[in-house]
């Protein structure tokens, strides 16, 4: 019986040879130098609903590692060559849960680097297995009520539709929040912190104790 690492790897195999991969971001070094952390850990992963700040915190908590930053839905988009909505709309939501995980198994491929997933990316079992199966990986899970994260939605004038009914949103909130939380190795309230104080509070939880 093979693993679904295996099978998510194999998939992404046989997808277009045309695929390329979202370069990640060398992030500058922070002014108080590195940050030293476990050397058995290889990547930490940033989890949370959107508006949990997972891209504005990996790219700070990159540079105070000296490592890179990579978000999955860009490295997806630069596999497929299609933006998420466009992904959506012309494959079906199934199909790409299914490009996502095989997008997942070649980020977690990468060194040194700190990976913010997209907010759906823990629904899917075979991601889930990817992660706590994956050797070196740390998960985050930052965590805020729903009514603070859809408020810095609103206030980031980002188009976002899942938001557009808030209470459709507040149920998908619901239904991931336990997935989040039972995923991760450490769970952070941001919920009055800002992106620097989330980082401080994680290096200083994780790695300083």
């Amino acid at each position: 019986m093979t693993s679904p690492q295996t099978e998510t790897q194999t998939e992404t195999q046989t997808e277009s040879e045309a695929q390329t991969e979202a370069p990640t971001e060398n992030m500058p070094t922070s002014e108080l130098g590195p940050t030293p952390i476990p050397a058995h850990l290889r990547r930490l992963v940033l989890t949370g609903f959107m508006g949990a700040g997972k891209s504005t915190v990996g790219r700070l908590l990159a540079a105070r590692l000296s490592w890179q930053f990579l978000d999955l839905d860009a490295h997806l988009e630069a596999r497929t060559g299609a933006t998420i909505p466009q992904l959506f709309e012309r494959h079906g939501e199934a199909h790409f849960r299914r490009l996502e995980s095989t997008a997942l198994a070649s980020a977690l491929g990468h060194d040194h680097t700190v990976l913010a997933l997209g907010g759906g990316t823990p629904e899917e079992l075979t991601n889930r297995l990817l992660l706590e199966q994956t050797p070196a990986t740390f998960t985050i899970f930052l965590d805020a009520p729903f009514p603070t994260l859809f408020d810095r939605c609103m206030l980031q004038d980002i188009a976002r539709p899942v938001l557009a009914d808030p209470a459709a949103a507040q149920q998908r909130f619901q239904k991931r929040h336990p997935l989040y939380r039972r995923l991760a190795n450490l769970t952070l309230d941001t919920a009055n912190q800002s992106p620097e104080q989330t980082v401080d509070a994680l290096l200083t939880s994780t790695f300083q104790r």
